[in-house]
Order: structure tokens, then sequence, then C-alpha cells
């Protein structure tokens, strides 16, 4: 049994594995109908419980459909059906969980949840986002740079925004993965210290830069994020895009990066905030295989943590 928590905890060589068996399991699916199952069934007889604390349509349809893919069932459970900690403690809610499902994914608010979890259930237990971290979506992002472009050893990516989740998982990814990663945004919205410290003390090359412009010469890989979560309030929403507002990815920006250079964004997307409409809808953009390979790398981490 293996936890999938962050990808800083997990090995290098296995972090490889899951990439290139996600890749694989892609291929053998080419020219199947959606609904088909996998030649292979190695979840079949599984159950498989899905919590979301926090609403999802990407985590949540695309693990759903992993699971069954893989022959397996789901169990999909929201913070109103269960109340984590409130009641019951999340290390009892694991415990009894762990005596009817074969494995956990929990989307949810706070880090310590997920690592309670983990600690008390007798079941792998997978974090598909925490308030801190996003390792999902950087192993698609991963597979989907490398479907392209091919291995992203040695490249320059640069997120444009603010320091979020989903950066945090990039920087885990740069010191597992060796690619270069530069941050460019305001100064309140820097990336959680211990986060950069902790890759860069394992040799992670990490830049921040304060000029868009500058951050993304020579990029191979741009992305962005939403400048507002659904989770903020009304009050944050104007200060943050006052803030942001210079690191939007347009046009202009992406003529500094390299020629073939892809972009990149998690979606949902706030169109003509973070990023316009011409860079998503344009050359550069791999949005949509980015969507479509969280279903392929997360039946990858799936059968990682289960052995199979």
């Amino acid at each position: 049994m293996q936890h999938f928590l962050d990808i800083n905890t997990t090995p290098a060589d296995q972090l490889r594995g899951m990439i290139d068996k996600a890749l694989a399991m892609k291929q053998a699916r080419a020219g199947l109908p959606k609904g088909a199952g996998d030649a292979d069934q190695p979840l079949a007889d599984r159950m498989v419980a899905l919590i979301f604390e926090k609403p999802s349509t990407r985590t949540r349809v695309s693990f759903d459909v992993g699971v069954r893919q893989m022959g397996g069932q789901t169990m999909v459970l929201s913070g109103a059906d269960m109340q984590l900690g409130h009641g019951e403690t999340i290390a009892d809610t694991a415990r009894v969980l762990s005596r009817y499902v074969d494995m956990i994914m929990i989307r949810t608010f706070e880090e310590a949840t997920l690592l309670e979890m983990a600690e008390y259930a007798t079941v792998p237990v997978i974090n598909g986002l925490t308030n801190r971290t996003h390792p999902c979506q950087i192993m698609a992002d991963i597979l989907t740079y490398e479907e392209h472009r091919g291995p992203i050893t040695g490249k320059k990516v640069v997120w444009s925004g603010d320091g979020n989740n989903v950066f945090h998982s990039f920087v885990h990814a740069a010191q597992k993965f060796n690619f270069d990663l530069t941050f460019t945004g305001p100064q309140p919205l820097d990336p959680e210290a211990g986060i950069v410290a902790e890759a860069r003390a394992a040799g992670a090359n990490i830049v921040i830069e304060r000029d868009p412009m500058k951050a993304v010469e020579g990029a191979d890989l741009v992305v962005t994020d939403t400048w507002v979560s659904m989770h903020d309030p009304a009050s944050a929403k104007e200060r943050r895009h006052n803030q942001l507002r210079g690191y939007q990815v347009n046009d202009t920006l992406m003529a500094r990066a390299k020629s073939d250079a892809l972009f990149m964004h998690c979606l949902p997307a706030h169109r003509e905030d973070e990023v316009t409409s011409s860079v998503m809808d344009g050359p550069h953009s791999v949005i949509f295989d980015e969507a479509e390979n969280r279903l392929h790398a997360q039946k990858a981490v799936m059968r990682w943590c289960l052995g199979v």
C-alpha cells in the first residue's frame, strides 16, 4: 500500500514510472469508445471512495471515469455527506472507510485533513487537492508536456500569477523531474517560502523574477491559473485583479517565450483575466489535452497506489 500525498514525498523513479505508464495506457485506448473499459482491468472488484469537501468538475469526472475504465466502482461523498472532523473525527472516518473501500481520494481544504486521513487509513489515500498542493494536476501537466515535446528534464517552465497550491506542486515537480522553474508575480502573492527553500536545498533551480517579460524569455512552457479562487471573499477579487493585471498571459507575453513554447492552464479559466482567449485558443495552447490527461495520469497514480 502506498499513499500519493505529494510529488516531493514520492521517489523520482516511481514518478517517472507513473508518467510512462499513463502515456502507455492512453495510447492503448486510442480508437476505443470513451465508455469502453481498458483491456487490462486492474481495479476489477475494487471500490474507490471519492471525497469532495471542495466542489470539482475535472477531478470528480476524471477519477470516476478512470476507476470505471479500469474495472472498479466509485462511491462519491461530499463534504455535506460526511462533515469531516465535525462530530466523528477524521481519524475515525479513515478507519471506518478503510473497512469498506480499497482506496480513498480526497479533495479538501486543509493539508492536515489529508495527512490525518492518510495516517489512520489502512488503504491508499490520494491527494486530489488541498489548499497547499495539487499533485495530480502537475502529473497531468508533465504528461502533457512530454507527449508534445519530449522529456521535460532541463526545460524552462514559467509560472505567471499567484503562487498558489498548483504552483507549489510545480516546485515539487521541478525537484523530482529536474526542470528549471521561474515564478513571476507580485511579492504579496509569492509561493510559500518553505516549499521553495526545500526544493532549492534539494538542488532544484527555482527563480523569482518580478518582470514577466524578462521571466518568460526562453521559456519552453508558460503556465497560469485563476486569479481568484472559488472560495475567496468578494473583497479579495478587486485587490487580486489589481495585483495581477500586469501578469496576464497574452500574445505579447507569449511572443517572448520560445517559438514552440506550450501554454497550460489547469482550468476553469476566466478568459481575458489571467489569460486572453487568443492564447487559450492559439497555437501554443494544449489546455484541453492537459484536461484530458488528468484521466490518464490519475489512472497511473491509482495503479501505483495499489501495486497493480
